[in-house]
């Protein structure tokens, strides 16, 4: 167990980081997959906006990288062009 003040607030910290991360990386998770899951390329953009924006916020606060983002949006957004209309 801990012995400082310090590294009880650390601990208390972290997990409370740990859960928000795994929140969003899971709702991450789910979005994309709803998307690549629609063949309606109206409700696909529509999802597509939303799914973007998750991304770039994620990349922003570091919990993937800008990178990922990038590729995930890229492929995103070729799905959704080859739906027909």
């Amino acid at each position: 167990m801990a012995n400082h003040k310090s590294s009880l607030k650390r601990i208390r910290k972290t997990v409370t980081r740990n859960l928000r991360n795994r929140y969003y990386a899971k709702t991450m998770r789910t979005y994309v997959r709803r998307v690549r899951a629609m063949s309606n390329k109206e409700e696909a953009q529509a999802a597509y906006v939303k799914t973007s924006s998750l991304l770039d916020k994620l990349a922003r606060k570091g919990l993937i990288s800008k990178n990922k983002a990038s590729n995930l949006k890229s492929k995103l957004a070729r799905h959704i062009n080859k739906l027909a209309a």
